[in-house]
């Protein structure tokens, strides 16, 4: 079943495609998974059949989490005396290991947000458009 199958009033909104990337289930059904692997779109939902593979999720996801994480950590850091004091030894492991991690957590779930708005808009690969 394909998004064109579904009656218009039961088309989820923007909203809903989104919180439905967010958890990593597919945007047209919530119910099939949207990972094989850790950032590994899975072909077809498993649920509703709906061809995941086709949105091109490519450095988006990549540059909005750096974007966040760059924002949200590393500037207000820069303000912290101790980033600026103590010895590199101590500082680099103390601010790249959670930064590491954080980007890593992150980089799915917008990923998945990324094709939930993606599917919603309807933007698909090169391929698949009609010549």
């Amino acid at each position: 079943m394909s998004e064109t199958d579904q009656p218009e009033s039961a088309y989820p909104g923007l909203m809903t495609a989104i919180r439905r990337g967010l958890a990593h289930k597919c945007p047209a059904c919530g119910n099939g998974r949207l990972y094989r692997r850790y950032l590994k779109v899975d072909h077809d939902c498993e649920a509703c059949g709906h061809e995941l593979a086709r949105y091109p999720a490519d450095d988006g996801p990549a540059y909005v989490t750096i974007l966040l994480v760059g924002h949200l950590i590393v500037a207000p850091l820069l303000f912290f005396p101790f980033v600026w004091e103590w010895p590199v030894a101590i500082t680099l492991p103390l601010t790249l290991i959670p930064l590491c991690a954080l980007t890593l957590l992150l980089l799915p779930r917008i990923k998945g947000a990324f094709i939930g708005l993606l599917w919603h808009v309807g933007l698909r690969r090169h391929e698949d458009a009609p010549s």
